[in-house]
């Protein structure tokens, strides 16, 4: 079933994607990449528009294809993985590999999803049993009842958990529960009334009434459910934290002894609902109190009917990508096709796969690395971000606004990162996971009551600063405040983000670009409230702190001005965190490069000197282009800015960039240089 999602964690979300088959990429490895001088529109001033410089005829040409809401160099680099990945499972399910090992779990949970005659057959029989016990429920006690053993069986309901570090003694694990509830993406959508968002709450409450419909409600009574259900969760969606709020991690901790919660918030009755999670603790941390405060309020005085409705709406919803095609096919027109753009579905093998990687995500990287990535390309890495770890020292050894105390706190930070490439040191053990051939439903079930529990043994225990928060064929990364770790997997080690054999141009405009950015995430308006020890506690002078504010809200105002469509702008506060982590990573990964022979030198290559070619691998890897609907969600609810303005928002700030490309006053990009924003 759907998982939760950690709510502290600082990624980079670099929806990346590729395409060959396995012997072309097997053979590509040997070759040399380079910049693809074929995207460049020279027609274009790189002081005007230096992403469309860089990019300009290939955004003039690409298409969107019709199973996706992008196009772009991640698209192109989850294509080339996503048919490595299709090898794997096509090998692992054809074989008859020893009942419990890796490769038995991975190829037969691919084979029972794509036994699409018996899922068809089953339509939406692997729900009903929760489908009666909901219409059984007697009284309110019984809904908490229900959400909780549910969400302790790996579907959640109603509340949002997760177990991680203790963000003010981040030796120990803690229970951490956040807001949730919400059937639209974020809770602003149940409040907004202009024509895009009633577009999507629409097709919303069009996709309630459907489930409904598909078993056996009426259409009318469906769609009266769907208002009904609509209207509960307005009523939530108005205690939740917005996402520009959300971004405190102050605010966010609030925990809070059983006793204490068990007084403030009776109908919940914290002490039982515990004991329904599995979950044994003297204190937790409340993220979003206000939620939980307004559930205790509506459990005792919505009628049970109602939260019925609801419950049995949110079942079939977190089941729905499981069941018969004609579930599968509602879930896309709303998550698909309107919130994204999507035309077509993804083909099925492809679905699974993605569903594999949600819930047997470490055993299938097993796999994936043992063909796909080197001990060659691990070393290169390594010696990438040790090189960019160093040029952050030495840049901040030269801030002029900052006190040396601050400075020397802020080196020692640095200086105690994690470092994780590729994939972890110890696998994840699956073994309690038994995974049937013939039953797909039972089989995700089965993986989801495996992670919730293994994921509710941690409570309370010392915290293992050796597990992954993405599987390794991941294209992307992150930073881990309360882990102090930068984690790179082996999915983003590709081109045109990296390739061991090429030039230090090219690996520190794209990797060494994002090393910066996770490293600058250690430092940036969340990660900056962190210590070295992953504990939320203040290492700044008062003075220092209130410069670092400063320069965070000409970053805001800075992003404030970039229009995406229309009159829809970036949100600068959203974004806030992400884009010091696109301005630093930037002007990091280039004090590195300054470091090589290359770095140092002015030999061209394909026409281009060394800093054009590192500032050109920036904008390449950023090369995207995406449908109106995805760009209008990702405005909405993701902290990233859209990808051009990663790209123009550091460039503009970062006088070498001037330099490489002569950039001159009345240039669209043009700052003048006593404004031009430097943090790190």
């Amino acid at each position: 079933m759907k998982k939760n999602v950690p709510v502290s964690i600082a990624l980079l979300v670099c929806s990346l994607c590729i395409l060959c088959c396995n012997n072309a990429a097997k053979k590509e490895a040997a070759v040399v990449k380079d910049l693809t001088l074929a995207n460049i529109n020279s027609s274009i001033k790189p002081g005007d528009n230096f992403y469309l410089f860089a990019n300009g005829k290939w955004y003039d040409t690409a298409t969107i294809l019709p199973s996706e809401s992008r196009a772009g160099a991640g698209v192109e680099m989850y294509y080339r993985l996503k048919n490595n990945i299709k090898s794997i499972l096509k090998t692992t399910s054809a074989a008859k590999a020893a009942a419990g090992t890796v490769q038995q779990k991975v190829g037969d949970l691919y084979a029972s999803g794509m036994d699409t005659a018996t899922i068809e057959a089953a339509g939406y029989k692997p729900v009903k049993p929760l489908l009666n016990e909901i219409a059984n429920i007697a009284d309110a006690r019984g809904i908490i009842t229900f959400a909780a053993r549910q969400t302790a069986a790996g579907n959640p309901l109603l509340m949002g958990i997760y177990v991680g570090a203790d963000e003010k003694n981040s030796s120990r694990n803690i229970a951490v529960f956040y807001q949730a509830g919400l059937g639209l993406p974020d809770r602003d959508y149940y409040f907004k009334n202009d024509a895009a968002t009633e577009k999507i709450t629409a097709a919303y409450k069009n996709y309630c009434s459907t489930l409904f419909a598909l078993t056996g409600t009426d259409t009318a009574t469906a769609a009266k459910n769907a208002l009904t259900l609509y209207n509960l969760e307005k009523q939530m969606a108005a205690s939740h934290r917005t996402n520009v709020a959300l971004r405190d991690p102050q605010s966010n901790y609030n925990k809070k002894a059983v006793t204490a919660l068990a007084k403030q918030m009776p109908v919940l009755n914290w002490p039982v609902l515990l004991n329904d999670l599995k979950i044994k603790a003297d204190s937790l941390n409340i993220s979003q109190p206000d939620y939980y405060a307004k559930l205790d309020e509506l459990i005792a005085t919505v009628p049970l009917a109602t939260w019925k409705i609801y419950l049995q709406f949110h079942v079939l919803d977190n089941a729905a990508p499981y069941l018969s095609s004609p579930f599968v096919k509602a879930s896309f027109n709303y998550n698909g096709k309107t919130l994204n753009g999507q035309k077509e579905m993804k083909e099925r093998w492809e679905q699974v796969y993605g569903i594999i990687d949600e819930n047997l995500g470490e055993a299938l990287g097993e796999l994936y690395v043992k063909e796909y990535f080197t001990d060659d390309a691990k070393q290169r890495m390594l010696e990438l971000v040790n090189n960019v770890q160093k040029a952050f020292e030495m840049r901040v050894k030269k801030l002029d606004w900052m006190t040396d105390s601050t400075k020397q706190k802020a080196i020692e930070k640095s200086g105690t990162f994690i470092k994780k490439i590729g994939f972890p040191d110890k696998w994840r053990d699956y073994s309690k996971v038994n995974i049937n051939r013939n039953d797909f439903f039972a089989n995700v079930m089965a993986c989801a009551a495996n992670e919730y529990a293994y994921q509710a043994a941690k409570v309370g225990k010392p915290v293992d600063r050796t597990e992954w928060g993405m599987t390794p064929p991941t294209i992307n990364a992150y930073y881990n405040p309360t882990f102090n770790e930068i984690v790179f997997p082996a999915g983003i080690l590709q081109f045109p983000m990296f390739d061991k054999d090429a030039d230090d141009a090219m690996n520190y405009g794209g990797i060494g670009m994002v090393i910066g950015h996770e490293i600058t995430h250690g430092f940036d308006d969340q990660g900056s409230q962190y210590d070295k020890d992953g504990n939320l506690n203040n290492w700044w002078t008062k003075e220092d702190n209130e410069k670092f504010k400063a320069k965070g809200k000409q970053v805001v105002d800075l992003y404030n001005k970039f229009t995406v469509l229309d009159s829809v702008h970036v949100n600068g506060a959203l974004t806030l965190g992400e884009n010091m982590a696109d301005i630093g990573g930037v002007a990091i990964a280039y004090e590195a490069f300054k470091l090589t022979k290359q770095g140092q030198d002015t030999a061209r290559i394909s026409g281009y000197t060394p800093d054009q070619r590192f500032f050109l691998s920036i904008a390449q890897c950023w090369r995207r282009k995406a449908k109106d609907e995805a760009m209008l969600k990702q405005i909405n609810t993701d902290p990233h800015s859209p990808a051009m303005y990663r790209v123009w928002g550091p460039m503009m700030n970062f006088t070498p960039f001037y330099k490489a490309f002569n950039i001159q006053p009345g240039d669209k990009m043009f700052v003048a240089e006593k404004d031009r924003i430097t943090i790190w």
